[in-house]
């Protein structure tokens, strides 16, 4: 790398271009507001890439292509380097012919570990340097779970860090409405035993605690799924949760048939679920939320992931009529706070020196902030100013992150999808419409089996 220009001189010149020409695709002015823009200008001094481009491509497309050609904005600023980010509906498929190909961008997004996985076994994406482990379970909440989820084997049979993890999508949420909870009184649970203590007191009062929606077209019955993947977490040690994923305990294994009776506890009992067992089943995921906001409330409670509020009616305001908690950990299984979810992380498909300065970027705070500040952006770096969220609910959310002690990512979307998105489905469906954990984890494992 070459020394660019002196400390002065970098944020004169960066100043400058945020307030004039650039000042669309840089909207934030370097030097002001809440980020930290100390290690900007650090780096922005450290690096000169003039005349060199980086390849990108990922799965963020329209709104989400240009909040992050934002954040890549600041990179070419502060180094002279031209970024190219290009998004794409069929990522999965794309980055795969390309990179055997030998056709690859520097980069690859990838929306879930799995693909990574297995572009890394094929030797088709590039290890990242030794310390970088060390410097994530340093630098990340839940440290030691990004580095699993981003550590694969090489073609060598060798385990490596093979991506760095950004975006992050949380799912441990219970929604529920604020005027509903203080009209009867109600507390936000602690801890799981607390919910089902405040479950058993709905319905003692009259109420229906959960809303619970299964239903979505040809993938009725992910959002049971969910419930049971939170469940493991919080009933196992996250190693038994890995075990399950790649099946090295079967899928009907005690542990997981304890998970799928911890989640009919609350949707098998009729008096717990709107409607009723039966119509969990039916209810479309995207209707199910609906009963919180009924006067008198239909239900309490819904157990769903962040993306949910885009489905409320148009009327409610988030902070107001609609609001979350944590779903909570067991007190008496001292399993920490586990966190289930999603992340993106960039790979390295074709390395080059500025393919190693953008990753150095990432590991900036600023290079998260630029979008917290934009909205629809949760990260995992422990690092970032929270005051930078653009709203009270991402800053929430992202102090649900910060806490973790455990992070897994959707076991479903890890599972082969015949398994994680067939299987699995359908078999959650059948128990709760009333067979047996044990038969519906055989069948699952079975499928399984046939598949080897």
């Amino acid at each position: 790398m070459k020394i660019k220009r002196s400390f002065l001189g970098s944020v004169a010149l960066l100043a400058l271009a945020a307030g004039a020409a650039q000042a669309q695709d840089m909207p934030f002015e370097v030097g002001e507001g809440d980020f930290q823009w100390d290690g900007y200008t650090a780096f922005a001094d450290e690096y000169d890439l003039s005349g060199q481009t980086v390849e990108i491509t990922g799965p963020w497309t329209g709104n989400e292509k240009a909040k992050v050609d934002v954040v890549f904005r600041y990179f070419e600023e502060a180094t002279g380097a031209n970024v190219n980010y290009s998004g794409s509906d069929s990522f999965e498929q794309d980055i795969v012919i390309s990179a055997r190909a030998g056709t690859a961008p520097n980069l690859a997004v990838f929306p879930q570990p799995g693909l990574a996985a297995d572009m890394a076994r094929q030797g088709l994406l590039t290890a990242l340097p030794d310390d970088t482990a060390d410097w994530v379970s340093e630098n990340f909440s839940a440290g030691d779970s990004w580095v699993d989820l981003s550590t694969y084997e090489g073609p060598d049979g060798e385990s490596h860090v093979y991506g760095l993890f950004y975006r992050v999508d949380l799912k441990s949420l219970v929604w529920y409405s604020p005027i509903a909870f203080d009209e009867m009184g109600y507390e936000i649970p602690e801890t799981m035993e607390e919910l089902k203590e405040l479950t058993q007191q709905i319905v003692d009062d009259g109420g229906t605690p959960w809303c619970i929606g299964l239903g979505s077209g040809a993938a009725t019955g992910w959002p049971a799924t969910d419930w049971v993947e939170d469940l493991m977490l919080r009933t196992q040690e996250p190693s038994v949760y890995d075990q399950w994923v790649s099946n090295e305990i079967p899928f009907n294994d005690p542990a997981v048939v304890e998970a799928v009776e911890e989640f009919g506890w609350f949707v098998r009992n009729d008096d717990f679920v709107q409607g009723g067992a039966q119509a969990a089943a039916t209810t479309d995921f995207r209707d199910s939320p609906n009963g919180l906001f009924s006067v008198p409330p239909e239900c309490y409670m819904h157990r769903q992931a962040s993306f949910i509020p885009a489905f409320f009616p148009q009327n409610v305001e988030l902070g107001a009529d609609a609001d979350f908690f944590y779903f909570p950990a067991y007190e008496e299984k001292d399993l920490g706070t586990p966190v289930l979810g999603a992340g993106t992380l960039f790979s390295i498909t074709k390395p080059s020196e500025a393919t190693d300065a953008m990753l150095e970027y990432l590991k900036l705070p600023i290079a998260h902030e630029l979008w917290m500040a934009q909205d629809g952006f949760l990260t995992a770096h422990a690092g970032v100013n929270p005051e930078v969220y653009a709203t009270d609910a991402q800053r929430a959310m992202g102090e649900i992150l910060a806490n973790a002690t455990t992070f897994r990512f959707d076991a479903s979307d890890l599972m082969p999808a015949e398994i994680g998105a067939g299987a699995f489905w359908t078999s959650m469906v059948d128990y709760v419409t009333g067979a047996s954990a044990e038969d519906v984890t055989a069948a699952v494992q079975s499928r399984w089996d046939s598949i080897r």
